[in-house]
């Protein structure tokens, strides 16, 4: 079951990680066309800002939630490396429940917005509902609460090799070999 649920985790990282990769590309494509029909062609496309925010806005939750799973956020440790290991320890548990509260709240309070918003459409694209532009709160922090148990119930999975893929060195020497 462990291993399982584990695969099942490593898929959604993955998903996490492409979906952020598209966004953070898609962005570097769509905003100098914008800056190109500006300044360039004398008419300015309304498309794509409101399309970068929107890409924006999956990249920095969706983002955030491989993020917290590859244990590769801002974490300010200096104050709990110093604990004896059993505080290291609550601290991590209360460190964990935090984020899962937050987690909540913002998947909660950001699906609320998502629904309340869906009538509404964004001005320079008539046919985008602005709910669509705020899906990306409450779908990366429903992940983010998932990788927070998943934490709790297997330990931290920084060191899968799904994880660690794109690190220098750690597929190199057994390649070597």
């Amino acid at each position: 079951m462990e291993a399982r649920c584990l695969r099942l985790m490593d898929g959604l990282y993955a998903a996490c990680v492409w979906a952020a990769g598209a966004a953070i590309f898609l962005m570097c494509v769509i905003i100098p066309w914008g800056v190109f029909t500006r300044y360039v062609l004398g008419t300015g496309s309304r498309w794509p800002e409101p399309i970068a925010i929107l890409l924006m806005m999956v990249f920095t939750f969706v983002g955030a939630a491989a993020a917290y799973r590859a244990n590769a956020h801002i974490a300010v440790t200096m104050l709990t490396d110093v604990l004896p290991r059993p505080l290291q320890r609550l601290a991590a548990l209360a460190v964990d429940l935090l984020m899962a509260l937050a987690c909540g709240f913002v998947a909660w309070y950001g699906g609320r917005l998502v629904l309340e918003t869906m009538g509404q459409s964004v001005a320079e694209l008539p046919w985008l509902p602005v709910g669509v532009t705020y899906a990306a709160l409450p779908l990366g922090s429903a992940v983010t609460l998932l990788f927070v148990l998943e934490r709790r119930l297997f330990g931290p999975q920084d060191q899968r090799a799904l994880v660690r893929v794109g690190e220098a060195g750690v597929a190199a020497p057994e390649a070597a070999r």
